[in-house]
């Protein structure tokens, strides 16, 4: 006997294209009837992600996508603005350039995903799970990142002007070049981050983790909690805790104490530049010190 028209079980399956930007099909679902309209494309994109599809360019703009099933997906260059990704798993995704303005990805889990170059203006990262992600590069002005969690994550480059940190875990993150100017890093732990030549204009650091950074060389301090000068030959940083002169990162105590000969073996000339401005910095930092960050957070007292 034959199975009846639709199916084995009679079910008939509606089809549902992805298209580019363009208008070029990238894929045919075969949607079970009687799906939720609400609820099409997800499936659809389940299905094409499990087919192994190449999705570049994909347009998706304001789909539905809440608790989609997406790890490994090739949406480099797709248009996701607006689209609801709510509790999306899109672990290992190649989002890279993918334009996902103003997109509600909270709670997301992107751990491992490629998202350099990405827009991400304006998007709701807000208890997100973005470790080990690579966002260089890519552009999360305004978005809202509070309660993420981008441990390992690399953020060099990365603009995020104005954007909402507050609780955050950074620890080990990369944000060597990165754009902080206005952000709200409050309460954010930044545990051996790399802030190497960041901006960090007008941040909000109160509250924040800052006694381990991995490196402030040459960032622009928020006046505060991190502060930086200009002295001749190399630049100098200085948080509550710890100073940076050029690639040589101390606690503030044993910059103070260092001798004469561990001077002179950090660099060509570090001797003659210190004596000069070794008097000029401890009176800068005792006049103007930073202000302290927070404790050690919790649970890496426990980890200890």
């Amino acid at each position: 006997m034959h199975p009846p028209p639709g199916g084995q079980h009679g079910r008939k399956a509606l089809k549902h294209q992805i298209k580019n930007i363009y208008g070029a099909v990238l894929f045919t679902a075969d949607v079970p009837e009687g799906t939720e309209s609400g609820l099409i494309a997800r499936v659809a994109l389940e299905q094409a992600v499990e087919a192994d599809a190449n999705l570049a360019g994909a347009n998706l703009a304001r789909a539905n996508l809440a608790g989609a099933y997406l790890a490994g997906a090739y949406l480099a260059g797709a248009y996701l603005a607006g689209a609801n990704l709510a509790g999306a798993y899109l672990a290992g995704a190649n989002l890279a350039d993918a334009n996902l303005a103003r997109a509600n990805l909270a709670g997301a889990y992107l751990a491992g995903a490629y998202l350099a170059g990405a827009y991400l203006a304006g998007a709701n990262l807000a208890g997100a799970n973005l470790a080990g992600a690579n966002l260089a590069d890519a552009n999360l002005a305004d978005a809202n990142l509070a309660c993420a969690y981008l441990g390992g994550a690399n953020l060099a480059g990365a603009n995020l002007a104005d954007a909402n940190l507050a609780d955050a875990n950074l620890a080990d993150a990369n944000l060597a070049c990165a754009y902080l100017g206005g952000a709200n890093l409050a309460g954010a732990n930044l545990a051996d981050a790399n802030l190497a030549d960041a901006n960090l204009a007008c941040a909000y650091l109160g509250g924040a983790y800052l006694a381990e950074l991995r490196g402030i060389w040459g960032a622009s301090g928020n006046l505060r909690e991190v502060k930086a000068i200009q002295c001749d030959t190399w630049p100098v940083t200085y948080t509550a805790t710890h100073m940076q002169i050029g690639c040589q990162l101390h606690a503030l105590e044993a910059w103070w104490s260092f001798t004469d000969e561990q001077i002179n073996e950090m660099a060509c000339g570090a001797l003659a530049w210190w004596q000069k401005w070794k008097p000029v910095l401890h009176t800068i930092v005792t006049m103007s010190p930073a202000v302290p960050g927070a404790e050690r957070p919790a649970e890496q007292q426990e980890a200890a």
